[in-house]
């Protein structure tokens, strides 16, 4: 294929052709046939040649130049893209080191294998021109619910055609079993834009939780109108829901309002979803009112939060267990998701056991321990007594409030649990120093004897192996696994150590190593206002 022989107007309407069809702009087509040219005239002219190729944009004719560098005489190395000063001079008037000059060379013959190349190197250009324009179109669209048509099925992944564009649906995405066919309509919830070299960029949902709020916020317009806000959505795809919603009008019922007339626009949003059952629930600023309201239809007797943990406890009748948790566990899951919190549900009976046998625990502690009879033991655990330290360290007087027992009485429990724990903690130094822990740990404020032997059973030995501890690893938490919650114990759990007692240890330990700055210890200015406005 020759340049000079084809009609110049051709590469123009080629390129407005391909700009049409892949809807970018023509300019980006011929620069893509300029680089395509100019790659193919080095193949031939040789591939130290900086060769470039110019397009006029109105009559089509390719024009072909050299450029070459002017560089003084002893640094002349390649002829082909260098010349020296004096060679310049036949091109230009008084040249300068480091002019370009630039002149024109015959333009190439372009042969099968070089014209072949030539139009994969524009197909590529037009392709990547392309993929940027739906890039640039639709990353802005994330987050929002859009309408396509069923292409084709790859593996099982539906390809939709988005009008400018393509847009996949994977399999997982999917909502149970539904199956589509070429040209079906599809509506779906735009998770992702990502800028890829290859394959899809627009990746859908329709399991998404935020699909099902984008819908509700198509069907009911007070949502739309920001008067009702979607505060939580929990889904198990293609069978059932809980969205928990609050109205920042008074006058308007937030949950009436997204059931709407006769139930037409909560069935709207099912019937989008395959018949996905949705349970509507009023959100809560109090977590336990809210969790209350997302394990709706069972009835709750007691709920206990453990606000540190995330955790919540939940006692029920026993006849409303199989409801609370659901088939399959569904109902509690679902109401796990919406609050963010960890549920433990518990029939009043498994609930009375449990305070029966932390009783008769505490109550052998106290016998044991103090040498009590069962009856004092047993009063001392009602009046809320839970441990000896309680008992050794307590205000005096809140012993004399319990009745029957007199100033003498009260001092003989405090000496007793005071020698019990000082014996303890005897036993657990001695323990201690045996498994090898280092003065260092032991002059170290803020831990027990008891608390050194449960870390020395760790092999943390050293304050430079107590510095090195996470906060988790002393006090507990929970982590995230596969989408459950699951408890980490800690070292010190035991000795009722929460996170912000670990962190404020942790931190004293590397200051006293001289890890830290001290300073870094003193409170900031914006943490010490927020406790005062707390205070007030």
């Amino acid at each position: 294929m020759a340049i000079t022989s084809a009609n110049q107007l051709e590469l123009l309407q080629t390129a407005e052709a391909v700009a049409r069809e892949k809807m970018i702009d023509p300019d980006l087509v011929i620069q893509a046939m300029e680089d395509s040219l100019a790659r193919a005239a080095k193949s031939r002219y040789g591939s130290e040649m900086d060769i470039r190729v110019h397009i006029d944009r109105k009559t089509g004719r390719a024009a072909f130049t050299r450029v070459r560098t002017v560089v003084p005489d002893e640094e002349l190395e390649n002829y082909q893209a260098q010349l020296t000063v004096a060679q310049a001079k036949q091109y230009k008037a008084d040249p300068q080191v480091g002019d370009e000059i630039i002149d024109e060379v015959p333009p190439v013959d372009l042969g099968r294998i070089a014209a072949q190349s030539a139009k994969q190197v524009i197909l590529q250009r037009v392709r990547e021109a392309e993929r940027d324009r739906q890039y640039d179109e639709f990353r802005d669209r994330k987050g929002t619910i859009i309408n396509g048509v069923v292409k084709r099925e790859e593996y099982g992944n539906i390809i939709v055609d988005i009008g400018r564009g393509e847009a996949i649906l994977r399999r997982n995405e999917k909502i149970g079993r539904e199956s589509y066919r070429p040209n079906d309509r599809i509506r779906a919830y735009v998770k992702d834009v990502r800028r890829e070299t290859r394959g899809p960029q627009i990746f859908l949902s329709r399991t998404d939780p935020q699909f099902m709020a984008e819908l509700f916020k198509m069907e009911v317009p007070e949502i739309y109108d920001g008067i009702i806000e979607i505060k939580a959505v929990a889904r198990d795809p293609g069978s059932r829901a809980k969205i928990a919603v609050i109205s920042h009008d008074s006058s308007i019922d937030p949950v009436g309002a997204c059931v709407g007339m006769r139930g037409s626009r909560v069935q709207a949003v099912v019937g989008e979803l395959q018949g996905e059952k949705i349970d509507i629930i009023p959100w809560n600023a109090d977590q336990a009112t809210f969790l209350v309201n997302a394990l709706q239809p069972a009835e709750v007797s007691k709920v206990v939060v453990d606000e540190d943990a995330h955790k919540i406890e939940v006692v029920v009748p026993d006849e409303q267990l199989s409801l609370a948790i659901g088939r399959r566990g569904q109902n509690v899951r679902l109401a796990s998701q919406l609050t963010g919190l960890d549920i433990d549900i518990l029939t009043e009976a498994e609930e009375s056991q449990r305070r029966q046998a932390e009783f008769a625990e505490r109550t052998k502690l106290f016998v044991d321990a103090l040498d009590l009879d069962e009856f004092f033991a047993q009063l001392l655990v009602a009046e809320g007594f839970t441990n000896l330290e309680e008992v050794a360290y307590v205000d005096l007087d809140e012993l004399l409030a319990i009745e029957g027992v007199d100033e003498a009485t009260a001092e003989e429990l405090q000496a007793r649990a005071r020698d019990h724990i000082e014996a303890q903690n005897a036993k657990a130094i001695e323990a201690a120093k045996e498994m090898g822990v280092e003065q260092s740990l032991f002059d170290f404020d803020g831990l027990t004897p008891q608390m050194i032997e449960a870390l020395a059973k760790d092999d943390v030995k050293t304050l430079e192996d107590f510095a090195t501890c996470a906060d988790w690893e002393l006090a507990g938490g929970w982590t995230t696994v596969d989408g459950k919650r699951v408890k980490d114990d800690g070292l010190l759990e035991k000795f009722g150590m929460t996170l912000e007692e670990a962190q404020d240890l942790i931190m004293h330990a590397r200051v006293q190593l001289g890890w830290v700055d001290p300073t870094e210890l003193e409170p900031k200015a914006d943490d010490a206002e927020e406790e005062e406005a707390d205070e007030e």
